[in-house]
């Protein structure tokens, strides 16, 4: 068995005046849109990624799953991710359970340190704390969800005695994930947590990442994990149109201006469509084309990880909200019904 689903930033044309926030007020009623499809053509998982950037309209992923609660009736909901680091685990797991309380047990949380660092000093937060920073805030969100009442002690947020964390969730305990992007150390931590795995592939050649997944499943054996109960999921940039052709034409002006501007930030050349044309070759992670080509693609992925999700991000930068709303439909109805059929026949 295998989960497909869908995630987003919420991307924006960034808005650097006061006002009524336009951009952000449709970004908003588009997104709410996408995910009523995406439960309509009966996929499994949307996710909602935080961020603190004027290119990125959702700062507080669980206040938009609870909205998109109100529209949806099966789909899961899930951060993706919720920068744990620089935020508060008391407040992490009250806002899920409220969202789980609402949405009748559909709430996961998606955890990581986050690719950008923007809500490090915005919340006080030091830099160089940051690996210690999320090791203690994990602890304590794990202790939270399996606890209703109970007494902490740690460096980076005061310490309470017997104190009860409410409201409680729907669900007997919440979901909650490790998000990576290739760190070892991540894989490791996970697995000798016993915690659920999503490995973000977005740039390279997938099969790089298997010794990653390796590491994650051996770890889990030697600390006496279930390996019948791990799960790996598979996070990465899709697009789907009618043909090839007419995929790679529509998605590449947005795709390329995203990943142009987050590479200037980090010192990388523009990205040219000769490397966007290689990344989404046969092998390579970005995954836009026919439907035929994603269904491959994702089969392809599936046969190096054995994993048991996928999410693929599609609305990137400026991509017109028709032509996703498109891509969502074909993923839905065409990508995964094809995609579970070839899992479940073999």
């Amino acid at each position: 068995m295998i989960e497909l689903g869908l995630y987003t930033f919420a991307d924006i044309q960034p808005e650097f005046v006061s006002g009524k926030a336009m951009n952000t007020h449709q970004r908003y009623k588009n997104l709410m849109e996408e995910i009523k499809l995406a439960d309509e053509v009966g996929l499994d998982v949307f996710g909602i990624g935080e961020h603190h950037r004027p290119d990125y309209a959702a700062s507080t992923p669980a206040m938009l799953l609870a909205a998109a609660a109100m529209v949806t009736k099966k789909i899961k909901l899930t951060s993706a991710v919720t920068v744990l680091s620089s935020d508060d685990p008391v407040r992490v797991y009250q806002s899920f359970a409220t969202l789980d309380q609402i949405s009748d047990g559909r709430a996961e949380i998606m955890v990581g340190r986050g690719s950008f660092i923007e809500s490090f000093p915005l919340f006080g937060y030091d830099l160089r704390d940051y690996d210690m920073l999320f090791t203690e805030k994990l602890d304590l969100l794990l202790e939270i969800n399996k606890k209703e009442i109970l007494s902490w002690r740690g460096h980076h947020r005061p310490s309470f005695e017997n104190l009860g964390i409410y409201p409680r969730s729907f669900q007997s305990s919440l979901p909650i994930w490790i998000a990576a992007g290739g760190t070892p150390a991540s894989a490791v931590r996970a697995a000798k947590l016993g915690l659920p795995l999503a490995l973000a592939i977005i740039g390279g050649m997938p099969e790089q990442f298997v010794s990653f997944i390796d590491l994650y499943r051996s770890s889990a054996l030697k600390a006496g994990q279930d390996m019948n109960t791990l799960q790996v999921g598979i996070n990465s940039h899709v697009y789907v149109a009618e043909d090839s052709k007419q995929a790679g034409d529509e998605f590449f002006p947005s795709y390329a201006s995203v990943m142009s501007r987050i590479g200037k930030e980090r010192g990388w050349s523009p990205l040219t469509r000769q490397q966007f044309e290689y990344s989404r070759s046969p092998k390579g992670a970005l995954m836009v084309g026919s439907p035929q080509e994603v269904i491959e693609k994702i089969l392809y992925e599936h046969q190096l990880f054995g994993n048991t999700r996928f999410l693929a991000q599609m609305s990137l930068g400026t991509m017109p909200h028709d032509k996703i709303m498109r891509s969502i439909e074909l993923f839905g109805t065409v990508v995964a019904p094809a995609v579970r059929n070839e899992i479940n026949r073999t």
